[in-house]
């Protein structure tokens, strides 16, 4: 975990405007957005970072607690935070309409060159919901997958 002196070095090294700056702290500062609970498929679960020196939630154990391991082991991350608070995405719905709603994604990550927020789902569930919402999943030609409205 970053100290403050630490954090503000980063964000001076990395010239990240005073609005992104706040944003950041603000996630840094806060509890997670909400409590997560498992379904019948997955077991839910904390786990004990010693990066962050804090309990971590995770809501599947087959795919958000591996992402846990990777981040807690990459030299690259500098923190993660679960559950950040909630933000506004829009997008166009299949049938042409704008949607919004405020979105809680898995994680918030603060990496050596950057930071961003971070939704784990299986390849499957990704290649079932560009079907169904095109406009808010792509998959880019590297094979990675975004979610457009969220970066805006």
């Amino acid at each position: 975990m970053l100290t403050d002196d630490e954090f503000g070095k980063w964000c001076i090294d990395l010239k990240l405007p005073e609005l992104t700056v706040k944003t950041i702290q603000a996630i840094r500062q806060s509890e997670p957005a909400r409590r997560v609970g498992g379904g019948r498929k997955n077991v839910s679960g904390f786990y004990p970072s010693k990066k962050n020196k804090k309990t971590i939630q995770f809501e599947s154990h087959k795919v958000e607690l591996p992402f846990i391991y990777e981040l807690e082991h990459s030299d690259e991350v500098l923190e993660f935070y679960d559950q950040p608070p909630a933000f506004k995405i829009k997008y166009q719905s299949l049938l042409g309409r704008q949607l919004g709603f405020f979105y809680t994604p898995d994680f918030f990550i603060i990496r050596k060159n950057g930071a961003g927020w971070v939704e784990c789902k299986t390849e499957t569930e990704l290649q079932k919901l560009v079907v169904k919402q095109p406009h808010r999943y792509v998959r880019e030609e590297n094979g990675c997958w975004v979610s457009p409205p969220a970066s805006e």
